[in-house]
């Protein structure tokens, strides 16, 4: 069979075995309680089960199985970074914030229950996620529980995720360059992503100093990945993405396509897609999964 052939086929299997993995985690690691927390965890169960594409978990566990990582508990510490990318989509689609109304093809969870159990959804999977990384249960090594802690932190916060998005809210009605606009993505966007594929090699026992590859194909398919969002949002079929889109237009942000126009914003995502599978040259096929999942971002319709 042709390599074109194999690679979405394996990529295809991979991510319906990480969508499986992802929502069994969640449906037993968030028992539904007999008291008033309840509603708080349906409306956990309901951001985490069921939807989005797993490719923060399907990034940790192929990493981590370049070097060796038991599926289990690669999947055990994907369930962490997932619950920070939920946690944020939550808040995200807040009134206070973007106000959406659809995510995954579903009513966003202010609108399925109310805005303050939505607040609370998010604020306990952005604590679930560091409960599940500092438990002896998901790995004996406190050093490496630490470093986990570390990383998914960072990325999470003021020099992470959440830097980005108050980056993103101060863009709205300002000009920004693309400097700044490929700063902001790189802490919004590119910082999860990266701090997948960096937890992956930390379960792998990888030294800081034997990463550089990974963090490089990390930061190429994060910018890749942002330049196919802000595509999908110029050109994409809301019915497919499952959200709505057009926005970026309708706030007056500046993107990578306000800035370069569609063509050359997609011969940029191109060549980060390609700089990325380089950077994987020093391994064989077992990093196959990771080439494709580069080649997914940037054909992805939702």
């Amino acid at each position: 069979m042709a390599e074109a052939a194999i690679m979405p086929d394996l990529l295809g299997a991979a991510l319906r075995r990480i969508a499986a993995d992802v929502d069994a985690g969640f449906d037993a690691m968030l028992p539904m309680p007999q008291d008033a927390r309840a509603r708080l965890v349906e409306a956990m169960r309901y951001a985490t089960i069921g939807g989005g594409k797993r490719l923060r978990p399907l990034l940790l566990t192929a990493t981590a199985e370049l070097y060796g990582v038991g599926r289990e508990l690669a999947v055990r510490a994907s369930l962490a970074i997932e619950a920070i990318h939920v946690y944020s989509l939550i808040h995200d689609d807040l009134p206070c914030m973007d106000d959406d109304a659809m995510r995954h093809g579903k009513p966003t969870v202010h609108l399925a229950f109310d805005e303050a159990t939505a607040v609370l959804a998010g604020d306990a999977l952005h604590a679930f996620a560091f409960e599940v990384l500092s438990d002896p249960a998901t790995i004996g090594d406190p050093f490496t529980r630490a470093e986990l802690v570390f990383a998914l932190g960072t990325a999470s916060g003021m020099n992470g995720m959440a830097g980005g998005q108050m980056m993103d809210i101060v863009a709205e009605g300002q000009t920004f360059d693309l400097q700044t606009v490929t700063r902001l993505q790189q802490l919004k966007t590119g910082a999860l992503l990266g701090a997948a594929v960096e937890m992956g090699a930390i379960l792998g026992r990888l030294s800081p100093e034997g990463r550089g590859h990974l963090r490089g194909y990390a930061r190429d398919i994060g910018l890749a990945f942002q330049i196919a969002d802000d595509l999908l949002d110029h050109e994409g079929d809301e019915a497919v993405a499952g959200k709505a889109l057009r926005k970026d237009d309708a706030q007056g942000k500046q993107t990578f396509v306000s800035l370069l126009g569609p063509e050359r914003a997609r011969a940029q995502a191109e060549m980060l897609v390609e700089q990325a599978i380089n950077h994987l040259g020093q391994h064989g096929e077992e990093a196959d999964l990771l080439r494709a999942l580069a080649r997914y971002i940037l054909e992805r319709d939702h």
